[in-house]
């Protein structure tokens, strides 16, 4: 080869190689739909944020892209905000950040968009006490982690005991619209008021599209509980661009992210991922990406995984924090089957699945036990809450498997009777109306109570009020067992004695009043 040639080679890629000194700048060849296509950025990145200066006869503020296609000539971003100002031959700078949102403790009970400007009315963020991260960061390691352990209660019996969940797993919660998906994880939020202040949780709420007036009523039920001030709530309203709809997600994510590399515990939700993917569709769409299965785009399945990927357990070397997350995905006639919700089942370590059939027979929360899982299972228990649980598992699949076989059965044997009985009132004992959170001591020994067939005498009309009865008596008479519980996380041979003793004798006492009302009304 001439070795001219070589020589000019050599040059070229040194000028390729060497820094660029001064400002890079294009403009804007076509805009539309909150997508901008620009020329004259040879070296912009990928996710690389845009300055987009105006005509200064329209607004003398610049708005910002994102970019999100390299192409040979041209560059396609997505605007954070309106378009309704920017205009053909407008001019665009490059800034040389990809797209970060500011992260720390002043987060804490404020209302922010996913590009972290206040929502809520109460002032600006002072700069100085923020820091500001990447919105899309890489999931950490495995050596960082360790196999998620430690307990995050929700307050709900059927949950906390048939499917539990641990600090730093990935529990989806899945089902149609209307089924009490948001009120279950309204109701975790505000059930962290029971764990003590040192473990308690930072919980980010993550409202993708939903309408302001909502994420509004959820603040104010937060705010009446004393329940925001470990909170902080990212929204992307429905009234805005679908880019401020796809960036919430992974701006939440990283606001965990801050508190969990500080040795916290965080909980992030989001609510709901089936948005996001809709915004991502639109997004790709708009920018002439292929579509695939559904119209989504080829990468839709890397979008939710590179998310929840990014929810770990640090272990003790690495600060001992951890991120959860509780992914929100909507169903079409319960068909968990369908494109987005198979994607997300498989990212996931289980699935809580709320049915609408048993929404409209009262059953709140209305989790269907045969198709919901945890997959990190009883190593997120407590010792007490183990111990109560074993038998309920046990008793539930016995009355399901009954149930089922007996509906049009007319003469049942004692033993069928017997377990068909303490079944429906194991059930009866598992509805938790919304708001009616219970620490994880108290659902232990109302289990305990039910486990032990102290219901079995007891009319299924009469349970709920048995529970309520007890668990007053417990708190008034017996505060002790219930702070042995709690403090040792464990239900011994004494404090199950004692436990047994006062139930036995609330039992008791609740039988004969029920008897002397019933002589009564006759």
């Amino acid at each position: 080869m001439d070795k001219g040639f070589i020589e000019l080679l050599k040059k070229q890629l040194e000028h390729a190689e060497a820094p660029i000194h001064g400002e890079e700048m294009g403009r804007v060849t076509s805009v539309g739909d909150g997508v901008v296509q620009i020329e004259g950025l040879p070296n912009v990145m990928f996710s690389e944020m845009v300055r987009i200066e105006k005509n200064q006869a329209v607004s003398t503020e610049p708005s910002y892209a994102m970019v999100l296609n390299l192409e040979e000539y041209t560059v396609g971003a997505v605007v954070l905000g309106s378009d309704a100002a920017i205009h053909e031959g407008d001019i665009v700078k490059r800034t040389g950040k990809v797209l970060s949102v500011p992260v720390g403790e002043q987060l804490l009970g404020r209302v922010v968009n996913p590009l972290g400007q206040p929502l809520d009315g109460r002032g600006h963020l002072a700069a100085g006490n923020l820091q500001t991260l990447p919105i899309e960061r890489p999931a950490p390691p495995v050596i960082q982690r360790e196999s998620v352990h430690a307990s995050l209660a929700t307050g709900f019996k059927i949950i906390d005991a048939l499917i539990p969940i641990g600090r730093g797993q990935r529990e989806l919660i899945i089902g149609d619209r209307q089924t009490g998906k948001t009120a279950l994880v309204l109701d975790t939020i505000i059930n962290q008021l029971n764990e003590p202040e040192a473990k308690r949780p930072i919980c980010i709420y993550v409202a993708v599209g939903q309408k302001y007036s909502k994420v509004a009523q959820l603040v104010q039920e937060l705010k009446s509980r004393g329940a925001m001030e470990h909170t902080i709530v990212v929204a992307a309203g429905a009234s805005d661009p679908a880019p401020l709809w796809y960036i919430a997600p992974y701006a939440g994510c990283t606001i965990g992210e801050y508190f969990r590399d500080k040795g916290k515990d965080a909980l992030v939700i989001y609510d709901d991922l089936s948005k996001h993917a809709w915004a991502w569709r639109q997004i790709s769409l708009l920018l002439r990406r292929p579509p695939g299965r559904e119209a989504y785009p080829g990468d839709i399945f890397y979008l939710h995984s590179r998310l929840l990927e990014r929810a770990a357990k640090f272990s003790s070397q690495y600060g001992g924090g951890s991120l959860t997350a509780l992914p929100i995905v909507e169903t079409q006639a319960g068909d968990v089957s369908a494109y987005i919700p198979t994607n997300v089942i498989s990212i996931t370590d289980g699935q809580i699945y709320l049915e609408a059939d048993l929404f409209a027979k009262g059953q709140r929360p209305a989790v269907n036990i045969g198709i919901s899982v945890s997959r990190v299972g009883s190593a997120a228990q407590t010792k007490a809450m183990k111990k109560v649980a074993g038998p309920l598992k046990l008793e539930l699949a016995q009355y399901q498997e009954l149930a089922a076989f007996v509906q049009f059965a007319q003469d049942l044997d004692e033993a069928t009777r017997k377990r068909i009985t303490r079944g429906s009132r194991l059930m009866e004992l598992l509805k938790q109306p919304q708001f009616k959170v219970l620490p994880f001591e108290e659902q232990v020994a109302i289990l305990f109570a039910g486990t032990g067939g102290y219901l079995d005498q007891i009319p299924l009309e009469r349970v709920k009020e048995f529970e309520a009865k007890l668990l007053e008596q417990l708190k008034n008479q017996h505060p002790e067992i219930l702070k042995n519980i709690h403090e040792s996380r464990d239900l011994s041979e004494e404090t199950r004695g004692e436990l047994q003793k006062a139930i036995e004798a609330f039992s008791e006492d609740f039988k004969q009043s029920h008897e002397i009302e019933t002589t009564a009304q006759k």
